[in-house]
């Protein structure tokens, strides 16, 4: 990897970091808005599903016209656009407010994704695309390693409002460097020949392609299974075990500072082994901590970090292989739009996976949540089914690749 591409997935890894720290914050600030706005743990799941919901409707929509622009400026468009709806989180006064702000930062941060994701893929080749993967999946290790814990850090010295100060902050100061570094990326409509493809035949197409459908398939899967229980997570935690709100963000730390030296090695490995024999290993390996966390006894603190942290190193053991077999299933001029698809199915299913949730879970009038452990059960279950979709992938693109 030369130093202009290691840069590159170095800015991109730093938008990321921004980008997720959103997303991710929202989750365990559950004990601090619950009781704040005095809402029930359906009205925060909807805090949660707003933003993907919304991200996921603007990233299908997006699909019909991604690919007929640089993919450089779409995604400062989108920042820029997520950055300003994360500003307006944290001046929200009152709940209707913030879920407003939510569905605006969604709206933008669905583009996002798609285009980092994107831009990787048009950059670097397969061969090397899991150590690439590994790279902008490290921002989710940073996001968790300092960025949650600071986040809480903030609002339990400040406010709740504070996290999002916190993010717009970051990104307004990474822009410039955006700007400066990232180069022009327009080589898929040059590929694409001007050819303009309607938004119902891009959906045919998509649909009438095995292997494509087979992608969005895995993705759905792995995000309603592992956003079956982290919303949830950190009030469990709290209001059921009883450990403080100093200790809880210790479990994102020490998670995160665990896949941030695991993320890198696993891209390798990845590339190294096979991307579906890694996924495989990995999806059957998570289902033990996932039993755990949702049936958690009375362990101490620091044995309950240790099982947390094993279950963040082997769910994003899945994620870096899935990310570059997604990626390699269409051609380069249409995979703009494909990711962002791809990109708003992962976003609908996350917030569908916290609809679920908030369902299933119910909270007492002392905050303790029950039936957390039936999410638990429905995880494993989804995980098991990622298993199915990602190996008949792996055939269907083994036969194509010798065809």
């Amino acid at each position: 990897m030369n130093s202009r591409e290691r840069i590159i997935l170095l800015l991109l890894a730093a938008l990321n970091f921004t980008h997720i720290l959103d997303f991710m914050i929202m989750m365990p600030l559950g004990n601090y808005l619950m009781p704040y706005f005095n809402i029930s743990s359906q009205q925060f799941s909807m805090l949660v599903a707003a933003y993907t919901f919304s991200a996921g409707i603007s990233g299908f929509l997006a699909a019909f016209f991604v690919d007929k622009y640089d993919r450089k400026q779409v995604l400062l468009l989108a920042y820029l656009g997520f950055l300003i709806g994360t500003l307006c989180c944290a001046i929200s006064p009152t709940y209707s407010l913030l879920l407003i702000s939510r569905v605006v930062a969604g709206i933008f941060g669905g583009l996002i994704g798609a285009q980092v994701l994107s831009i990787v893929a048009d950059l670097i080749p397969y061969e090397r695309r899991g150590t690439a993967m590994g790279v902008i999946m490290a921002a989710f290790s940073v996001a968790s390693v300092f960025g949650v814990p600071f986040s809480l850090y903030l609002a339990n010295i400040f406010n709740w409002h504070g996290p999002f100060f916190f993010v717009a902050g970051l990104g307004i100061i990474l822009i410039p460097f955006l700007m400066k570094y990232l180069p022009k990326m327009d080589t898929h409509i040059k590929l694409a020949g001007g050819e303009k493809v309607g938004p119902l035949r891009l959906i045919k197409d998509i649909a009438q392609d095995k292997n494509q459908m087979l992608a969005l398939a895995l993705s759905a899967t792995i995000m309603l299974g592992h956003f079956m229980i982290i919303p949830f997570l950190n009030p469990f935690m709290e209001f059921n075990k009883g450990f403080s709100k100093v200790q809880t963000p210790m479990i994102y730390m020490v998670g995160g500072a665990l896949t941030l030296v695991s993320s890198p090695f696993l891209g390798k490995l990845a590339d190294k082994i096979g991307k579906h024999r890694l996924f495989v290993m990995m999806a059957l390996i998570t289902t033990i901590p996932i039993a755990l966390v949702t049936n958690l006894p009375d362990f101490p603190f620091y044995q309950v970090l240790c099982i947390t942290g094993f279950w963040f190193v082997v769910s994003t053991g899945r994620m870096i292989p899935a990310q570059a077999m997604v990626s390699n299933v269409v051609s380069s001029e249409r995979r703009g739009s494909f990711m962002s698809i791809n990109s708003s199915v992962q976003q609908i299913f996350v917030g569908l996976a916290s609809v679920i949730s908030g369902l299933i879970v119910v909270k007492r009038t002392d905050n303790v949540i029950l039936n957390y452990d039936i999410t638990g059960y429905i995880s494993i279950a989804i995980t098991l089914i990622s298993i199915y979709f990602v190996s008949k992938l792996h055939v269907r693109t083994k036969t194509d690749q010798k065809s």
